[in-house]
This record gives structure tokens, C-alpha cells and sequence, in this order.
């Protein structure tokens, strides 16, 4: 079976965010990982080249595909950051999008172009709850 393409590396995550181009997303990024890190209690890792990650837990799908994945997370992308929050793809968090500010979702990500376009308490909320949710209901490592 393939085994998930994105992993932790021992790759510097301070690296990586000095290497964002734009100053203001790479101001951005630092803010978040400060964020993640203060609601998590989790240390940042590099996942893959282009992922930071915060916490780490197992899935297995019924097909019998198992394997490991970081529970919140974000890459600064040329568009947008993209934050992910895997609690999303379980549990409805909607009450909070309503208060979250500008944004856009996908099944696992949330998609901002800077933080000053949401509320950043809001988008402490929405880390805490989906992290808190994920380490309650699946395995962690």
C-alpha cells in the first residue's frame, strides 16, 4: 500500500518561513505558527516541503489504509494561507466561520488571504476546537 506522500522532516520550519516571498504573508505565517503553537502546546514540524504541523495522529480507513498526519497546520501559498484544521472534515464548526471574517473552505482547509481579514480570537477558537477534537477522538502519537 502507498504510504502518504507528506511526512514529518527535520527540515527548519524557521527556514522555511524566511523564505516567503511577500513580507506581509511571511509576517502572517510566523503570526500563525505563534498562534498554533501557543494553543496546541505542540512544537511546529515541517510535513513534506511545504507544510507546517502542529501534533501528529493515525487514521485507517476502511479500505485498511492507515498512516500518520499532523492534526492543525498551515502553508503560507502563493494565493492564500491555507490553515488546516482535520477536526473540519468531522465536526461542524459553522457558528464560528460566521464570526471568522473573510474566508474560504474546503473539506479540511481554510483559505485566508491575510489575518488582518479575520478575527483572530475566533481563529484561535477554531484551532483549539478542531485540535481538541481530533486528539479526543483518534490516536495520537
Amino acid at each position: 500500500m502507498a504510504e502518504n506522500k507528506t511526512q514529518p522532516t527535520e527540515a527548519s520550519v524557521e527556514d522555511f518561513l524566511h523564505q516567503v516571498e511577500s513580507p506581509k504573508k511571511r509576517e502572517d505565517a510566523f503570526r500563525i505558527k505563534q498562534i498554533m503553537e501557543e494553543v496546541t502546546g505542540e512544537k511546529a514540524v515541517m510535513w513534506g516541503d511545504s507544510i507546517v504541523g502542529f501534533g501528529q495522529y493515525h487514521y485507517k480507513y476502511e479500505s485498511g489504509r492507515e498512516g500518520d498526519f499532523l492534526i492543525v497546520g498551515f502553508s503560507p501559498r502563493k494565493t492564500s494561507l491555507s490553515i488546516y484544521l482535520l477536526g473540519c472534515m468531522e465536526k461542524s464548526f459553522d457558528d464560528l466561520f460566521a464570526q471568522l471574517g473573510k474566508h474560504k473552505t474546503g473539506a479540511s482547509c481554510l483559505y485566508i488571504n491575510k489575518l488582518a481579514d479575520v478575527d483572530e480570537e475566533v481563529l484561535r477558537q477554531l484551532i483549539k476546537e478542531s485540535y481538541d477534537w481530533m486528539k479526543a477522538n483518534y490516536p495520537t502519537n
